[in-house]
């Protein structure tokens, strides 16, 4: 039995969905596709799982990304599927050369011609035997073991090693690199939410993190750095998103394949119910890989939001009694990606990247409240909600295909008037991804690492709250190769961190924090020592809905 290369660095023990018999060379198209020996295809396949499958999908049928099945491909032949590879496009896919070597492009450039081969399905019972508890609940601390402010943690995916790296933000020093699964996604906490408490009664303490290859981890921030992984599980061979539920008792984890969303024991990690999500989209079409993109607990009621992504669908799942479980399917627009809610924790506002729409779910009706018309594919990762002068509150997305930012009044109860439409709209540089402000700021700060231009990719800007204006351009690194994004606002919104770095590289750190003084814009501190820092999460703001 084989095993993916970077699940193995990452997990040491977890097998993909690839090596498990997901395509071989007898599975290959015949006729035109290009010749691959058994190793250039088990290789070419991983580097696809690991690179291209989460915008085009495992079976290669589009989402976010453009459908590669072999009737698009072979028309293309290889020499033209490398140049789009090496160069990227202008709508949003940016260049590989920097990731790739030419080699491994046209090795990607044959693989994507041959047919995608569907991967084995994976168990409740395969699901219950890799769960693992590393520290008993009834042995967990009464109190902090480090002594430190933990509310004010920032904990920051290290991407390209399967790790979270745990970092005082008080201090700006790193506490812990704890392992978790291959290219994490998304991690959640406990959260204050106003109609029931989470067990212990302590929001924040416990984070639950999804890996890409399906691990879904639990740390506990209360333990000294060595024992902050307390148990783990695997609901798949490729995943996205987690989240707890308001009272602490379950955490809910997103696959991409299986097509699936798991519920399990928030105490111990082991899983007690599956939902698949396979079925009938908005287009009155049958789906097989039907995509969990997001999961968010909702701040108010005792229900989970399941995004289904190429359903266009969204789920608003009641836990309250598992056994006689209630689904209510809210018909929206695809592909559905990520989103956040707006402040009063009633309206969820959710990215539909190929339909250019922000699809607004009301979770107390449980129904769809609007679709607004933005840019190409936007994409607000965790969003940005704050008070314009003319408008009342506003959310504002980033977007993969266009460069520039859509505002949009979310405020149905006091700006009837403006609730739902876009305010106004502000030129970037380039496409982005993530876009955060706070409170406490008088900016908005969002990234362009999806541009083609290297220099802008490198360049965050800042938006000011009250002219509407890009008052600034932060360039936190001027290394050949590097990005920049990402910026998460402390638990007092005094500081904004943006992450930065290169090429990965397993065996020696290559990115870094920037910490910027959020009033001066000026920079305060570097914390080095990091692996491919990407999303970062602090502790307060998250559980407090700070966006």
């Amino acid at each position: 039995m084989k095993r993916h290369f970077l699940t193995s660095l990452a997990t040491g023990a977890v097998i993909s969905a690839f090596a498990l018999g997901m395509g071989t060379v007898s599975a290959m198209a015949k006729g035109e596709a290009p010749k691959l020996s058994e190793k250039e295809f088990e290789t070419a396949k991983n580097l696809y799982f690991e690179r291209c499958a989460g915008c085009h999908g495992v079976l290669r049928k589009g989402a976010t990304g453009k459908n590669l099945e072999p009737k698009n491909t072979l028309k293309l032949g290889t020499a033209k599927l490398a140049r789009v590879i090496t160069e990227g496009t202008d709508g949003g896919m940016n260049p590989f050369n920097d990731i790739f070597s030419k080699d491994q492009i046209t090795l990607l450039a044959k693989y994507i011609q041959h047919t995608p081969s569907v991967p084995p399905e994976f168990s409740l019972a395969q699901m219950q035997k890799a769960t693992k508890v590393l520290v008993d609940p009834k042995d967990y601390p009464k109190k902090p073991l480090h002594g430190r402010n933990w509310e004010n943690f920032f904990i920051v995916i290290e991407r390209d090693v399967g790790k979270i790296a745990i970092i005082d933000g008080d201090k700006h020093e790193i506490v812990a690199h704890v392992d978790t699964g291959y290219a994490v996604h998304v991690l959640k906490a406990t959260e204050h939410h106003k109609y029931e408490k989470p067990v212990g009664g302590v929001a924040g303490r416990f984070w639950f993190i999804m890996g890409r290859d399906g691990k879904m981890s639990k740390v506990d921030l209360w333990q000294k750095p060595e024992n902050m992984l307390v148990a783990y599980t695997k609901i798949g061979f490729d995943a996205r998103d987690v989240a707890v539920s308001g009272d602490g008792k379950y955490v809910i984890g997103g696959a991409y394949w299986p097509p699936h969303a798991v519920i399990a024991d928030a105490q111990t990690m082991k899983p007690i119910k599956v939902i698949s999500t396979r079925g009938i989209n908005v287009d009155g079409k049958y789906v097989n890989e039907a995509r969990v993109a997001a999961i968010y607990t909702t701040p108010n009621a005792p229900t989970f939001l399941i995004a289904a992504k190429e359903l266009g669908q969204m789920w608003q799942v009641d836990y309250s009694d598992l056994d006689n479980l209630r689904i209510d399917v809210i018909n929206s627009a695809k592909f559905l990606h990520d989103g956040f809610f707006d402040p009063t924790g009633r309206y969820f506002q959710i990215a539909a990247n190929a339909s250019n729409k922000m699809v607004i779910v009301d979770t107390k009706d449980r129904k769809l409240e609007a679709m607004i018309d933005v840019g190409k594919m936007p994409h607000p990762g965790p969003g940005a909600n704050w008070t314009d002068a003319k408008c009342g509150p506003v959310a504002a997305t980033t977007h993969i295909g266009s460069a520039n930012v859509s505002v949009w009044g979310n405020d149905p109860k006091g700006h009837p008037k403006q609730a739902w439409k876009v305010c106004y709209t502000v030129a970037s540089d380039g496409p982005g991804l993530f876009i955060r402000t706070h409170p406490n700021s008088n900016y908005v700060v969002f990234d362009q690492p999806k541009s083609p231009d290297p220099e802008v990719r490198q360049a965050m800007q800042v938006l000011d709250k009250k002219t509407r204006k890009i008052v600034k351009t932060l360039v936190p690194t001027e290394k050949e190769g590097y990005m920049a994004l990402h910026a998460e606002f402390n638990a007092d919104g005094s500081e904004f961190w943006v992450s930065v770095w290169n090429r990965p590289d397993p065996k020696k750190p290559n990115g870094e924090i920037v910490v910027y003084d959020s009033k001066t814009l000026k920079e305060k501190a570097r914390i080095k020592g990091l692996y491919t820092p990407t999303g970062k999460f602090n502790v307060k703001n998250r559980t407090d809905h700070v966006t």
